[in-house]
């Protein structure tokens, strides 16, 4: 154990030599604590484009990464990923969810880093500041991961981590949420298509395959509708389309202003927010503990912003504020998607349910429709393997 955290001590020291200039972190402060359970603790201060370790804890971190010794020297090192170390259960995260994913072999030379693992990169897409995860052979085929309401990047950690073996993966924080800036927007689908639009210009991924989760697949079908040449497919994981039934509070929904979320209000418990992302699951205990844990602790970090509470509720506004019918109502629009497209639906979900998939068949008949068994709304996290499956699948055949 002794050589262990000596050769962390050295490890540390020697890459956070090379500072954090020209990364997402440059004007980042920040206090980061690294826990071997037993085996020594160290913090990492980020202040003005520099890291600083010294041995202990420091109060109140930014964020806490918990791992064994060597799975904390392999991660610094980028033997392995942070992201698998934590999809794996090797290795746990507290406080700050997207701080811990922009740090994940950071301070390793891209000549230290495989491919597959994600780097932390930011863009300018439609003038407003977006943080995502790049992963995979840069000139493989590019593929867009689009999460849903409420959520970041984070929630498609498995998705990214298959896929970037072979593709290059790309994984935003969309516009008002996770670390992307929370800019006064109208959050409707069209709006996200154009950012869509402008996100895979920038960053050179046109004709990327897009896939969605929730909020995330009705914005891969509205970037698929109204940009069909930048889109190759779609896949879409449990998307929310416009509502058919009801609406009787479409009046009143309409008179509220999302911007009412700039008012102080009530932060929810840890425990809250924890019951409420469990109830999204068939099986919640599936899944660890320490993955609650860490997405709700993201989900009221991010809260905790006047902007990006705005940008929740006016999602979730407009999710209801939909047309489902008329001339430019979702369910007249949707024959008119081009691109291939696989539809992947809970036969659990509480939040979209799997009865959506009937009507998608009357409106697109070409598409694949998959109804998986005893799970909730997040398959990619019920089901890894299933779902990873499926998508590619999909993927060898188009």
């Amino acid at each position: 154990m002794i050589s262990q955290a000596v050769d962390l001590d050295h490890l540390l020291a020697s890459h956070l030599r090379r500072g954090l200039e020209g990364t997402v972190l440059a004007f980042r402060e920040a206090t980061v604590v690294l826990d071997t359970g037993g085996g020594g603790t160290w913090t990492v201060s980020l202040s003005h484009g520099r890291g600083r370790a010294r041995r202990g804890a420091a109060q109140k971190p930014t964020l806490t990464v918990t791992a064994a010794p060597d799975v904390l020297a392999d991660v610094v090192s980028a033997r392995i990923s942070g992201v698998d170390a934590f999809l794996q259960g090797r290795l746990t995260v507290r406080g700050d969810l997207a701080l811990a994913l922009q740090l994940d072999g950071l301070f390793a030379g891209d000549e230290e880093r495989p491919t597959t693992h994600p780097r932390a990169l930011e863009v300018r897409a439609m003038n407003v500041r977006t943080l995502y995860l790049e992963a995979g052979p840069a000139d493989a085929p590019p593929v867009l991961l689009l999460h849903g309401l409420g959520a970041t990047n984070a929630s498609l950690l498995p998705v990214l981590a298959d896929l970037a073996v072979d593709h290059r993966v790309l994984a935003p924080d969309l516009p008002g949420f996770g670390a992307s800036e929370a800019p006064a927007s109208p959050y409707n689908p069209a709006w996200f298509a154009a950012w869509v639009e402008a996100f895979q210009t920038a960053t050179k991924s046109r004709g990327a395959v897009l896939i969605g989760n929730s909020l995330g697949g009705r914005i891969a079908l509205e970037a698929g509708l109204q940009h069909p040449k930048s889109v190759k497919a779609l896949v879409l994981l449990t998307p929310s389309p416009a509502f058919r039934r009801l609406r009787q509070w479409v009046p009143l929904v309409r008179f509220a202003s999302p911007d009412l979320a700039r008012l102080p209000m009530p932060q929810m418990t840890h425990r809250m927010v924890v019951e409420g992302i469990r109830a999204m699951f068939s099986e919640p205990d599936r899944l660890p503990r320490p993955w609650y844990d860490a997405a709700a602790d993201e989900a009221r970090r991010v809260m905790r912003k006047p902007r990006h509470r705005v940008a929740f509720y006016s999602c979730a506004r407009q999710i209801y504020l939909e047309d489902a019918y008329g001339k430019n109502g979702f369910w007249q629009r949707l024959p008119g998607l081009t691109p291939p497209a696989l539809f992947i639906w809970g036969d659990r979900d509480r939040l979209v349910p799997s009865s959506f998939a009937r009507h998608v068949a009357d409106a697109l008949p070409s598409a694949g429709q998959i109804v998986l068994e005893d799970c909730g709304h997040v398959p990619q996290f019920e089901h890894p393997e299933d779902t990873m499956s499926m998508i590619r699948g999909f993927l060898e055949q188009i």
